[in-house]
């Protein structure tokens, strides 16, 4: 298979492998850390969870940081991104320690949210730090490939992190504080992986001395603007569309989430522990469409060129979405989960690789951070709205009807002003 080729001849890259090796130990250690905070905010036994108080807690956990985007770009552009990849996960080792002290002292919520907000803030340097350094480790020919496999291995690593989150669980005694140790020892390995790598091999590129911190912070919103003209000219007019497409679809997959969550802790099972092993089956089988994703995108992307191949991934969303989503049983909602996961990720996949191709490597961490930010807020806001329709077992007709129709206007407007 060419895939196969092509990954076998990507994968000679030696810088590009150890790349690859921050991201899975990164993204893997997010995965424990993730199903941690489920299962201690959500589907703990004594908690009676609401869809308003995930929403709660994805805007206490995603708007404070989603602030961060800005200043993330701005500085990523000025700060050696191999040395943005080891401090930020020795941070984030030492955070999730607190956390785990946290959750066995029984403090306040509030204060837990606190350190998981740092944990989740960090993140954001991190994750548009691998975006941004990617083409610096392989050439242009392999870049689509480079993305297909780079952002779904690093969600796949997720998976596979939340998964193994399960299992420690279930050794632990059901011991959240367990789990969230496991994530600190992952991200410590994704911190000396990165001493592998050069300090100046993964850039940004410098014409002159960087400026200081705080000349860089007081910058921070010229910069913006500067990268938002970037993305403005002609040339880049499916850049702009390819982000506004995947903001909405972000939006699609956070309203979805939520349902999801409702379902399997309520309409979906008779106990926190079935629904928590549900809903792991659930993130699993969308794992799998993610990968899928990733050996479907760079064969689709070069026939029908990425813009074209978001346009196939709403629609085809669209469409199967409300008929798998509507009968609310286990069997179609595992099914939509596999759809959600490969349109999500194709899409994705192609924004990153359109986005990558236009914008330069001066502006590339701006860029990436403004995307970064689009997927926080719209991720809140479907939260929100999740909120507001959903009843208290998660049975929302009217949910999944608008969502669907979402995906239909992504599909029309990409057809119609993002690919010509």
């Amino acid at each position: 298979m060419s895939v196969l080729r092509d990954l076998s001849v990507l994968l000679r890259f030696r810088n590009f492998r150890r790349l690859l090796g921050i991201r899975l130990l990164s993204q893997g250690a997010d995965g424990v850390y993730q199903v941690a905070l489920a299962a201690y905010v959500v589907f703990s036994p004594e908690k009676q969870t609401s869809a308003t108080a995930i929403a709660s807690a994805m805007a206490v956990l995603l708007l404070p940081y989603s602030l961060v985007g800005p200043f993330a770009g701005a500085l990523l552009d000025r700060w050696r991104r191999r040395q943005v990849f080891l401090y930020g996960n020795l941070s984030r080792s030492l955070l999730a320690c607190a956390t785990a002290v946290l959750m066995l002292s029984h403090v306040p919520d509030w204060l837990f949210y606190v350190s998981a907000l740092c944990v989740t803030a960090v993140n954001r340097f991190v994750l548009a730090g691998l975006s941004a350094a990617l083409p610096r480790v392989v050439d242009d020919e392999r870049l689509v490939m480079a993305n297909s496999l780079s952002p779904t291995a690093g969600t796949l690593a997720a998976t596979a992190g939340g998964s193994l989150a399960f299992a420690v669980r279930l050794v632990a005694a059901d011991s959240d504080a367990a789990v969230v140790l496991l994530a600190a020892a992952l991200y410590l390995g994704a911190a000396l992986t990165s001493l592998s790598l050069a300090p100046g091999l993964l850039g940004p590129d410098r014409e002159a001395a960087p400026p200081r911190l705080g000349a860089a912070l007081t910058g921070t919103f010229r910069d913006m603007v500067a990268g938002v003209r970037h993305l403005a000219a002609p040339a880049r007019r499916e850049t702009a569309w390819a982000l506004a497409a995947m903001t909405l679809m972000r939006f699609c997959y956070g309203a979805l989430l939520v349902l999801l969550l409702m379902l399997c802790r309520y309409a979906l099972s008779s106990s926190s522990d079935q629904g928590l092993a549900l809903l792991g089956l659930a993130l699993g089988v969308s794992g799998a469409g993610f990968f899928a994703a990733a050996v479907v995108t760079p064969w689709a992307a070069g026939r029908l060129r990425p813009g074209g191949w978001i346009v196939v991934c709403a629609a085809s969303a669209a469409v199967l979405e409300p008929a798998l989503g509507l009968p609310f049983a286990t069997g179609p909602m595992l099914v939509a989960a596999f759809v959600l996961g490969l349109t999500t990720q194709g899409a994705k996949i192609s924004t990153d690789t359109i986005v990558q191709h236009t914008v330069e490597d001066a502006f590339r961490g701006r860029v990436f951070s403004v995307y970064d930010v689009l997927f926080n807020v719209a991720f809140v806001g479907a939260a929100a709205v999740a909120a507001l329709m959903l009843p208290p077992d998660g049975r929302s007709a009217a949910l999944v009807v608008t969502v669907a129709c979402v995906y239909a206007a992504v599909a029309a407007a990409m057809y119609r002003f993002g690919c010509r």
